[in-house]
């Protein structure tokens, strides 16, 4: 029982404490918002995602030594000689399924394109995309496959193990954006927690968005398991990131499509992209395991 306690109290740490630590990240930025004043004039919910976020990486060591983890390499964190077929075959997996949304929704008019972006902007909105997907991606495959599926894996049967830490990967990227207004006291981001479960009691965001990110959570998990370490599933999120930054940076809705099909900005909350990621597990499935290492396995 004491890896499943690891896990709960890892969750609880991160969540409760992330709540309490949102109030100090936010008024430490006004205090220093002569320096950054961007980032001082974020609006709140912002500093409880990033609390989140810094608990969660900070905690993933210490919960992986609780399991019983002895070193970098059982959390999927391998020299990177020779894995780069490994990287760009991922990458390139992820680049073009949801190239294929992407096109097919603007080929169908289920989405435009949105006009009147200079070069420069253009050119800067692709390098922060590029950024952005290398650097979320890295962390969040460490956190949720190294750590959570890694963690669940070494209690639970590993296909067991795999929807849970996708459940709960989707269940974290499916918090709902809960704005705040008034002054931010030490409880504001308790306060704030319910609210971002509001997406359950909304049934067309639920379905399928919650299931396009459960299976997404699946493809990656998948990925590690199979190849023995994070650099496919590194690669084939940050495929993912790249196109979905630049979708919702390019396009707009068109008011007499129907977004429960194409979807929004977002393009995973749609039945489109949902079955365009049922056909990537297929592919995926199927594609030879590259050089395989042996995966951090279950400990009982």
């Amino acid at each position: 029982m004491r890896p499943l306690w690891a896990l709960v109290i890892y969750i609880v740490v991160v969540f409760f404490g992330g709540a309490l630590l949102a109030p100090w990240l936010y008024w430490l930025a006004q205090h220093f918002a002569h320096s950054v004043p961007k980032l001082a004039g974020a609006p709140f919910h912002r500093f409880v995602d990033r609390s989140f976020l810094i608990l969660a990486l900070a905690g993933v060591w210490p919960l992986l030594r609780a399991l019983g983890a002895k070193s970098l390499r059982e959390t999927g964190l391998v020299p990177p000689y020779g894995q780069s077929k490994k990287l760009f075959g991922g990458l390139l997996l992820g680049f073009i399924s949801l190239a294929v949304v992407a096109g097919i929704v603007l080929a169908y008019g289920g989405r435009t394109l949105t006009g009147g972006a200079s070069a420069g902007k253009i050119i800067g909105t692709v390098l922060s995309a590029a950024g952005t997907a290398a650097v979320v991606a890295t962390l969040e495959e460490i956190l949720f496959r190294g750590g959570v599926f890694g963690g669940l894996r070494r209690m639970f049967y590993w296909p067991l193990a795999l929807v849970l830490s996708s459940l709960i990967y989707a269940l974290v990227h499916f918090l709902h954006r809960a704005d705040f207004t008034g002054t931010v006291a030490w409880y504001s981001g308790l306060e704030l927690l319910p609210r971002l479960l509001a997406g359950f009691a909304d049934f067309h965001a639920l379905v399928p968005g919650f299931f396009s990110l459960t299976l997404a959570g699946v493809l990656l998990g998948l990925a590690y398991q199979r190849t023995g370490n994070l650099y496919f599933s590194i690669g084939l999120h940050a495929g993912w990131i790249f196109w979905l930054k630049l979708f919702s940076a390019f396009t707009a809705g068109v008011p007499q499509a129907a977004p429960w099909f194409w979807g929004t900005g977002k393009m995973i909350d749609g039945w489109l992209a949902f079955i365009v990621l049922v056909l990537t597990l297929a592919v995926s499935s199927c594609l030879p395991v590259l050089n395989k290492r042996p995966a951090f396995t279950i400990s009982s």
